[in-house]
């Protein structure tokens, strides 16, 4: 039975309203020096999606996925989650409310095993405090984590790993291993940066299927692509950064078919006569 996509209907232009959106961006931007590295007016994301964020390179997303996790700060903008402000919060605190992302170079602790750094991203360890050790039953609580990252392990594949150390994974194992450790915190979106960076074909095909998993899950993801093959595979909505700006957004074959999409991969600037 062929999933509906909950986005049909909706028209294929920048900004256009969403359904149901679990993000929305209102005028975020950010300048160094004299480049504006982003300038978008407004973006929705659609809840329980794949919204794949292309672009050529220095467009502006891995930029965009920081300003809107909290590991930079934009010179001007709002955006919020369901509702709720995550302008100028510390990145720590967005994951808390809900939005947790990856990183296109991964960044796991070489010295401790799979287990310990997956353990990391646990929100509920009060015991760490001496009051919340005291007054805490920290070691139930740590028992449920201990429980979780368990199964989370098997998975994503990595339960024959759990007592290695992290540095001896690899590039691919680490991608499943951030996301593993992003979901120990239960999010409602989660942002990957390049999870297909570096990694084989059979890992590919392995991130694939796990990324769908999370949307079937109830989750929604966004996720930085450059191949096209994934993009079209996998998302239901694709949006376009090109120069920090949102020039196109809409299913995967409209902006395959995209003039301005095209025009941007080829190095024409938006509006440019051939």
């Amino acid at each position: 039975m062929t999933r509906e996509s909950p986005l049909a209907g909706v028209a294929p232009e920048p900004g256009v309203a969403k359904p149901d959106p679990i993000l929305v961006v209102e005028h975020i931007s950010r300048a160094f020096g004299g480049l504006q590295a982003v300038d978008v007016g407004r973006l929705e994301i659609q809840r329980h999606t794949i919204t794949s964020l292309i672009g050529p390179n220095g467009a502006g997303k891995t930029t965009l996925f920081n300003l809107l996790t909290g590991f930079d700060h934009a010179d001007d903008g709002h955006w919020h989650l369901d509702g709720g402000a995550l302008v100028g919060i510390p990145a720590y605190r967005v994951a808390r409310r809900g939005v947790v992302r990856t990183f296109q170079l991964t960044r796991s602790l070489a010295r401790l095993t799979v287990l310990e750094n997956v353990l990391l991203a646990a929100t509920d360890q009060r015991g760490e405090s001496l009051l919340g050790g005291l007054l805490t039953p920290w070691r139930r609580i740590e028992r449920a984590n201990i429980v979780k990252a368990d199964e989370l392990l098997e998975r994503f594949g990595l339960e024959h790993m759990r007592d290695e150390f992290a540095g001896s994974l690899s590039g691919g194992q680490r991608k499943l291993l951030e996301m593993a450790r992003a979901l120990m915190v239960d999010p409602e979106l989660i942002m990957l940066d390049e999870p297909m960076a570096g990694v084989n074909p059979a890992l590919t095909q392995s991130l694939l299927h796990h990324i769908r998993g999370l949307r079937e899950a109830g989750k929604t993801v966004v996720f930085i692509e450059h191949d096209m093959d994934v993009v079209q595979e996998i998302s239901d909505w694709v949006v376009v950064l090109a120069q920090g700006v949102l020039i196109a957004e809409g299913p995967p074959a409209h902006i395959a078919a995209n003039q301005d999409v095209i025009d941007a991969y080829l190095g024409r600037h938006h509006g440019e006569a051939p």
